[in-house]
């Protein structure tokens, strides 16, 4: 007989499913409550969009009146922002709203149910070797099946679509999922509107975009029977400054509601930790940190830098990239709250909420509440080149008619633009006092700015215009096998000599790279050498030269990322597929000069744990098998810039012959004509030695370092030794050969600009 236990059991078993399953219509357990009888315009929008299948774009756009999506595949956040830029130009040129979406979050077979009169805009980065962003993948497969299954067929003759992609010319495949798209779009019936767009970052993607841009939205006007000036400059955000708000739930520069929660004592990191990514960076305690570089009084810097991962629940594996979130230098930030009068009666740390009018359209793209120091510190990019169409919208704002004439000649004159704005890199706040004559220079003696002209902006296009501070991407230079509880960054310091411009005097002056120097800054806090300003001095605001690199607020939000003297700084981890064959007996070609050795450092430990197992297990001669792994790096001089010069030797002990390292070194090695010698020349010269292990041992070739010249040189050395190597020539075998190279995935490479 069944018991009373027994009973509830099966009671439970037949309950819960069928309360699961009608969850959406019971309040009593979360399901959505009857309609409400309020009157807000923004509140009945949002319940609009919440309603029905949240995955279903088509019915979210026909139930907020939307004939406009966005979808935009990004990986660093750049396409994502151009996407959101089209979706404001559209509203205030033609009062047109937009729904802007990443495609991960929604159904894309729906593609088919898109009305007539609609559009779908796709905005697309290209990443790595021809691939597309993460959240851009499943799309991409969809539409590149030959009978791709959308909700009621295989065909899109429905669809009138816009394409906008993001690429880098240095790289083989220079927008390939922009133009993979379109082809197939066109092949299943699409219509497009106008020329498909191409931004390459390698020149100026803000360039292309603009010359893009106006025909296009000449054809979206005439396909989609929409007028200009149906809705003029329209707020995104509404922003209100607030008093008395508890100051636990007050945002200073934390990245996350998670990260606030701890930063304000709610909770210990202890109690929540794990979950740490891209959304919620990890505050990590700097272990190590020291200069690579060893010259002399040189102006050059390359930093090493470890970061603790001791109970943060993450983990990487070799060839992984890790996100740095640096914060704008002191000096910038004090510059801009100056120009727009937010120093006057310390107003910087007055408190603001943003709250979006059309969360669609545009979200509060950083937490709130937060002052506005935190804004300008650790959440808005005011620290980039100022964009020319960013230039031209806030002419409307200037405060005398020279200023205005000034920022639309910037903004509407692209000759003059390359000139003063973009060859000098000149910032916003730079630039809006260029515009009324003020001195970008601290003045002696002073020890902040006061800006003679204040700017009369509203806050909430400061907002929509500037763009969010982005994390900065490094190759991990360790291996997780050697250290679990650690990663550690090799970077080298940006900083360079701009074209000389009439602003400055007709003379150049030095820019800084915003991640570097706040990597540099961290590097001397944690060492002790040369504590930066920021440190000792509250104002920290001497004038910037050649000899002084900017300086940081490192303590962070609330003075949380130093205690007793450990400094942190927030990362995340991203995945790559730069990786070593899982077979030791593959020989592997690693081609990396300059920081392009960081990841190769982690090759080259991965190996050496694995050796470590193996001989532990095996006894000496374990290695004896194991494939020969070539590495080719090149620096300028050996007792210069040669990073890591004393740890190969050991490796190359340790691996007991296996590991051999080739060395370029540009200023000291010259060839027979004179000229220098690069990675490149070595692989030439070793060609005899390495075409076999290609060819018959089925070897791995990598590539890390620059896109522009190293890279597309190494592979003409390697076309010409496999033509040689296959019995034919260069342009016919060797090409064939380095493509079946890459298609196989024997051939990768991680390189930027």
């Amino acid at each position: 007989m069944a018991t009373q236990l027994d009973l509830l059991i099966i009671l439970l078993t037949i309950s819960l499913p069928l309360l699961y399953f009608f969850r959406e219509s019971l309040p009593f357990i979360g399901g959505k409550p009857l309609p409400s009888t309020q009157n807000g315009s923004i509140g009945k929008a949002k319940k609009v969009e919440e309603e029905g299948d949240p995955r279903n774009f088509v019915e979210k756009m026909e139930r907020a009146g939307k004939r406009a999506v966005i979808f935009y595949g990004s990986q660093t956040g750049t396409a994502e922002e151009y996407a959101i830029r089209l979706a404001k130009e559209a509203k205030s040129r033609f009062g047109l709203s937009s729904l802007v979406c990443d495609p991960e979050e929604y159904d894309m077979n729906l593609l088919d149910q898109v009305p007539k009169d609609s559009v779908v805009i796709f905005v697309m980065a290209t990443y790595g070797e021809g691939e597309p962003t993460d959240n851009a993948t499943n799309l991409i497969e969809l539409i590149s099946e030959e009978e791709p299954e959308f909700s009621n067929g295989s065909t899109l003759e429905n669809l009138n679509y816009v394409i906008f992609g993001l690429g880098n010319k240095t790289y083989e495949f220079y927008n390939e999922v922009a133009r993979k798209l379109d082809k197939n779009l066109k092949k299943l019936g699409g219509n497009r509107i106008g020329e498909r767009g191409e931004g390459d970052d390698d020149k100026s993607m803000e360039e292309d975009y603009l010359a893009w841009k106006d025909l296009m939205w000449e054809q979206f006007s005439k396909v989609l029977g929409v007028e200009e000036g149906g809705s003029g400059d329209v707020a995104d955000f509404l922003i209100k400054e607030i008093t008395n708000h508890p100051p636990e739930k007050v945002f200073h520069g934390e990245l996350s509601p998670r990260a606030l929660l701890i930063a304000s004592g709610t909770n210990t990191p202890s109690t929540i930790s794990g979950g740490y990514g891209i959304k919620n960076p990890y505050p990590a305690p700097v272990l190590a940190s020291k200069e690579l570089f060893t010259l002399n009084g040189g102006d050059r810097n390359c930093i090493h830098i470890e970061f603790d991962l001791t109970g943060s629940g993450m983990n990487y594996q070799h060839g992984d990239h890790v996100g740095i979130w640096p914060s704008n230098p002191d000096i910038e930030v004090d510059r801009i709250l100056s120009v727009l009068g937010l120093l006057d009666n310390n107003k910087r740390f007055n408190i603001i909420d943003i709250e979006s009018l059309d969360p669609a359209l545009a979200k509060v793209p950083f937490p709130v509440p937060a002052t506005y120091d935190a804004i300008f510190r650790h959440y808005l990019d005011i620290s980039a080149i100022a964009s020319r169409q960013t230039i031209a919208f806030l002419s409307r704002y200037a405060p005398t008619e020279n200023s205005k004439q000034k920022l639309n000649e910037w903004g509407t004159n692209k000759e003059i633009y390359a000139k003063e704005i973009d060859g000098p890199a000149l910032k916003l706040a730079e630039v809006l006092q260029a515009a009324t004559g003020d001195s970008l220079d601290l003045k002696q003696g002073e020890e902040t700015f006061n800006s003679t002209t204040k700017w009369s902006i509203p806050f909430d296009r400061i907002v929509s215009s500037v763009p969010r501070l982005q994390p900065r991407y490094y190759s991990i230079s360790s291996s997780s096998k050697l250290h679990p509880n650690s990663i550690h960054v090799t970077a080298v310091v940006l900083k360079y000599q701009s074209a000389a411009s009439p602003i400055h005097h007709h003379e150049p002056r030095w820019v800084f790279g915003l991640s570097t120097n706040f990597i540099l800054n961290v590097k001397n806090a944690h060492s002790g050498s040369n504590t930066p300003m920021s440190e000792i001095n509250s104002n920290a605001l001497e004038a910037v030269t050649m000899k002084k690199v900017p300086s940081y607020k490192l303590a962070g939000p609330r003075g949380n990322y130093i205690k007793e003297n450990v400094y942190k700084v927030p990362i995340h981890v991203r995945r790559s597929t730069f990786r070593l064959p899982t077979s030791p007996k593959v020989p592997i070609i690693m081609i990396g000069p300059g920081t392009g050795v960081a990841p190769f450092r982690g090759f080259v430990q991965e190996r050496i744990a694995l050796a470590r197992k193996a001989i532990e297990k095996n006894g000496p001669d374990a290695l004896k098998d194991w494939a020969p792994m070539y590495l080719f790096y090149g620096c300028r001089k050996s007792n210069e810039d040669f990073l890591y010069k004393d740890e190969w030797p050991e490796y190359e002990k340790e691996l007991k012959g296996v590991f051999k390292i080739k060395v370029a070194f540009s200023r000291e090695m010259k060839k027979p004509d004179g000229s220098k010698v690069y990675v490149q020349d070595l692989i030439h010269d070793l060609r005899s030695e390495l075409a076999p292990l290609i060819v018959d041992k089925r070897a791995y070739i990598y590539i890390c370092g620059d896109a522009k010249s190293m890279s597309k040189a190494v592979e003409e050395k390697l076309i010409q030794m496999l033509g040689e190597a296959k019995g034919g020539s260069a342009e016919i075998e060797g090409v064939k050969e380095l493509k079946m190279l890459k298609e196989r995935n024997r051939l990768m490479t991680d390189v930027w600009s």
